[in-house]
């Protein structure tokens, strides 16, 4: 009994504390939730306040960024409007500039044509002076035929008959005096622009005043190098030159070596082997070979570099590489002992400068002048060399100036152009400079001189001709008694135009009429 009461008792005790542990724990969680939500509160709050102070900050450095790059732009829009700015008033500078070179041409032009108006306006006035002194001349020679007829008793048609010799005389004396002042004041015109074209074209290049020869100097560090060039019994040379093509001396001068061959080209090939010999220190006909093969390697990269330098010095643009290549071995060909580059060069200058002058196209006259002689150095064929290189210039669409300039140069075709008679020009000052051309030998100089006294000796009524100033004067003597003097201006017309079709001279020749008359009486 004892035992069930004290079991009831715990029991009952024990659900006593259950309920009172229950209630209080769940008072405890209550408390302590409600602590752990305003934690959590103030907890959000605090997040949310950082996260808006770091948002802050972060708006903050992305405002300085974009300012900075904001700022960057605008320093380089205004460096870069600057810059335009710049080239706006060096192109309105430039502007100005041809606005008064064209300014000053038109005035030119205007006076030019002035001047122009005036002769015409002179020629009118000498026209009409001769058409009265024409008309007064018909009237004497009426009159005096009148009085022919009534003196001399003469036939109607005998008196005609010399009524019409005598007006044919006159007439043609005064048609020659006309023809003659006519020709002596254009003469003097075209002789006077001439002139200043070619000083002004003269005056603005400088020509060298060299000539090319046949042998290269090749200098050595001692003597005892000539012995190793020479090689056992000479096998060394006879390699040399069997590779090269050029002859090579080895003699007694000290330090040198000479070779010698007509062909720049292949001279210079030898002279190039030769110096890589000598800095391989090793000679054999191997190292030789080898040697002979790099130079032509290095060769062809100075012709092409040649060329290029010749077309940016000259400002000739869009050439295509054949032609440059071509353009650039004419510093290995001479023509009469005369660089053929150098040659080209200075024509292709003068050529540009004189159609300057004359308000012509200067690059079709640069570039005609530049490539006149580039049948030169192409294959060898049985046409002359300027048909051949216009020919061979048509396959790259060259102009019909440019190509008519070229194959009409030394008078193998008409000249369609200014052009043409401008490179024709430039060519003959290039080849007749002192300095430009070897000396011409005296057997050639001697038949050029008989040659001008045989064309003047063929005009009738020519006694004697003298060719004098070493073929730039040739004097004729005529019969006094069968050439007047009106004959004797049309004869040094005829003698100088023959001596233009005929013969081949640089510059021009001068021809001079000498009418002589003797009146012979014998005293007795």
């Amino acid at each position: 009994m004892g035992i069930v009461v004290n079991l009831f008792l715990i029991i009952i005790a024990s659900l006593l504390f259950f309920c009172i542990g229950f209630f209080v724990g769940r008072y405890l969680l209550e408390r302590i939730g409600t602590t752990k939500v305003l934690e959590a509160e103030e907890r959000a709050v605090q997040i949310v306040q950082e996260a808006q102070k770091d948002a802050n900050e972060y708006k903050e450095l992305k405002v300085a960024e974009v300012n900075q790059e904001w700022k960057k732009r605008r320093r380089e829009f205004d460096a870069d409007v600057q810059v335009r700015n710049n080239k706006f008033n060096q192109l309105q500078k430039q502007v100005r500039q041809k606005e008064n070179s064209l300014k000053k041409q038109t005035q030119e032009a205007r006076s030019t044509e002035k001047k122009a108006a005036e002769t015409l306006r002179e020629l009118e006035q000498d026209k009409e002076i001769i058409a009265g002194k024409t008309e007064e001349l018909d009237r004497i020679i009426s009159e005096q035929n009148q009085k022919l007829e009534t003196i001399s008793n003469l036939q109607a048609e005998d008196a005609k008959n010399m009524l019409i010799d005598n007006m044919i005389s006159v007439a043609r004396d005064e048609a020659t005096e006309t023809i003659h002042n006519i020709h002596e004041e254009a003469e003097q015109e075209a002789k006077r622009i001439a002139e200043k074209t070619l000083l002004t074209a003269i005056q603005r290049i400088s020509f060298e005043q060299a000539t090319e020869s046949a042998l290269s100097v090749v200098h050595i560090q001692s003597d005892e190098l000539k012995g190793r060039i020479i090689g056992r019994e000479g096998r060394n040379i006879k390699a040399f030159e069997n590779a090269t093509g050029v002859d090579i001396i080895v003699d007694d001068t000290p330090e040198v070596v000479i070779l010698s061959c007509f062909d720049p080209l292949r001279r210079e090939l030898a002279k190039l082997t030769l110096q890589k010999l000598l800095i391989d220190g090793v000679i054999h006909p191997v190292a030789i070979e080898k040697a002979h093969e790099d130079a032509k390697k290095e060769i062809d990269d100075v012709i092409m570099s040649t060329g290029e330098e010749t077309l940016s010095s000259l400002q000739i643009p869009d050439m295509p590489s054949e032609l440059v290549a071509l353009i650039g071995k004419m510093k290995y060909h001479t023509v009469y002992g005369q660089n053929l580059l150098q040659h080209t060069r200075e024509v292709a200058m003068l050529s540009g400068l004189m159609a300057a002058e004359l308000r012509l196209d200067a690059r079709q006259a640069k570039r005609a002048g530049l490539l006149h002689d580039i049948g030169l150095v192409l294959p060898e064929n049985e046409e002359p060399h300027a048909i051949a290189g216009m020919k061979y210039l048509q396959k790259f669409k060259e102009s019909k100036i440019v190509l008519n300039a070229i194959g009409a140069h030394h008078g193998d075709l008409e000249k369609a152009s200014p052009i043409a008679d401008l490179v024709e020009a430039a060519n003959i000052i290039s080849a007749s400079r002192p300095g430009g051309r070897g000396a011409v030998t005296p057997e050639g100089h001697v038949k050029r001189l008989e040659n001008l006294e045989e064309i003047a000796k063929g005009f009738p009524g020519v006694i004697k001709t003298y060719a004098l100033q070493a073929g730039r004067e040739i004097r004729v003597i005529v019969e006094g008694e069968n050439v007047n003097d009106s004959q004797a201006d049309i004869l040094a017309h005829d003698i100088a135009h023959k001596i233009e079709e005929a013969a081949d001279y640089p510059g021009q020749i001068k021809v001079s009429i000498i009418r002589e008359k003797r009146s012979v009486a014998y005293a007795k």
